[in-house]
């Protein structure tokens, strides 16, 4: 029976993988595009902003027909479109009158299947007949990171060798991996996420839940903790150390993209021999000595180290969170998940704008604005400590 679901579990590895290629590959072009289609760096950098909100806006709406069009068409949908907006990157910008009213366009399009691969990637996994679940989640995760490294590192290999001016070709090669598991999802099984006869809780019900809360919140605090940091950990690199860009995005979001990915690989291995709950209480512990080492400590180098040991701690929080809720919310449904994914982005994109805010309040001075995102693991390691006495109460 498990080895049926075997399929499928690689196939929404794959699906991370997918995610990540949409959401990191087209911020490495971001200068190129400045200066070919001069478009302000202002327009540019929206970008960013408007492929997160529209991924925000999917998650909120997909509890409404994820359910009703079923998983396996909506998985099928989620890669076409991220395929779609990939290969529509490279003709709408000299297709259309504007430039950037292209990019816009074709990042809504690949900005709605990350989305949707967010909302329903997990669930399928959480799904699938396993032996330990959390183990399958924190594996399922560590592929984002492992997707973000290669997207990174290859994509840098590809304009050395290639040419910065050649990326329409990359591209479409990056864009033949969701188009290739697309093809996987209209085959592989997919197991209900509710036993026949069980219906998932409603949203009215879930709100009504103080447990619903205190998850709500501590996947907020894990999407901070984790892009908190990141976001900023290239700038530290090029600041601190004197670097270029690329040798800073290397040793930067790279580094920490990896270490990420190691801890999530390292439950998804072992994690039948590890209390989650303790990992998840340690790793907090390690977030709130990094953001202190990047902080407060004297040394360019030391602060690159601590931002390095930040990816590690923050691995098991995302994935944590959702193995916690499903647990503690066995009929959460569809609703759960997308309603957990929606806190986790509204984390990953409040987090690193509070330490930018603080940063400009105090003289763009980012370690400062670092010291103020220690808030979030914090507030993380407050909600592991409820939730365990809401259960075991």
């Amino acid at each position: 029976m498990k080895n049926r679901y075997d399929k499928t579990i690689t196939a929404c590895f794959v699906g991370y993988i997918v995610q990540a290629i949409v959401n990191n590959f087209t911020p490495l072009l971001f200068l190129f595009f400045q200066r070919s289609y001069r478009i302000p760096l202002s327009q540019i950098t929206l970008l960013v902003t408007f492929n997160f909100g529209v991924q925000l806006l999917v998650d909120l709406l997909s509890v409404g027909f994820v359910d009703k069009i079923g998983y396996r068409v909506s998985m099928v949908m989620a890669h076409v479109l991220s395929a779609a907006g990939l290969i529509l990157l490279t003709v709408l910008p000299e297709a259309l009158p504007s430039p950037f009213a292209g990019m816009l366009i074709a990042v809504m399009i690949y900005a709605i299947g990350g989305g949707l691969l967010e909302v329903l990637v997990s669930p399928v996994v959480e799904a699938c007949p396993s032996d330990n679940k959390e183990k399958a989640m924190s594996m399922l995760h560590s592929f984002y990171c492992w997707g973000h490294a290669g997207v990174v590192l290859i994509s840098t290999v590809f304009f050395g060798v290639a040419g910065i001016q050649n990326w329409k070709i990359l591209a479409v090669i990056w864009a033949l991996i969701p188009m290739g598991n697309a093809f996987a999802f209209a085959k592989v099984p997919i197991a209900p996420l509710i036993e026949d006869g069980e219906a998932g809780l409603g949203l009215k019900e879930l709100f009504r839940m103080k447990v619903f809360w205190i998850l709500l919140v501590m996947m907020v605090c894990a999407g901070a903790s984790e892009q908190a940091v990141s976001q900023w950990a290239s700038t530290f690199a090029e600041k601190g150390l004197g670097i270029s860009k690329t040798a800073g995005d290397l040793a930067g979001p790279m580094a920490f993209a990896i270490l990420m990915g190691s801890a999530r690989l390292f439950y998804g291995k072992y994690g039948d021999r590890i209390h989650l709950e303790r990992f998840m209480v340690y790793s907090c512990c390690l977030c709130i000595l990094s953001y202190l080492g990047v902080a407060l400590l004297p040394i360019p180098q030391l602060n690159l180290i601590a931002c390095a040991v930040c990816g590690l701690s923050v691995g098991i929080m995302w994935p944590g969170t959702f193995s916690k809720a499903a647990a503690a919310l066995p009929r959460g449904g569809t609703a759960m998940f997308a309603l957990l994914a929606l806190g986790g982005d509204i984390g990953c994109s409040g987090g690193p704008t509070l330490v930018g805010m603080v940063s400009g309040a105090l003289g763009d001075d980012l370690k400062m604005g670092v010291l103020a995102g220690v808030v979030f693991p914090v507030l993380l390691l407050a909600g592991i400590a409820l939730l365990g006495r809401k259960r075991g109460a």
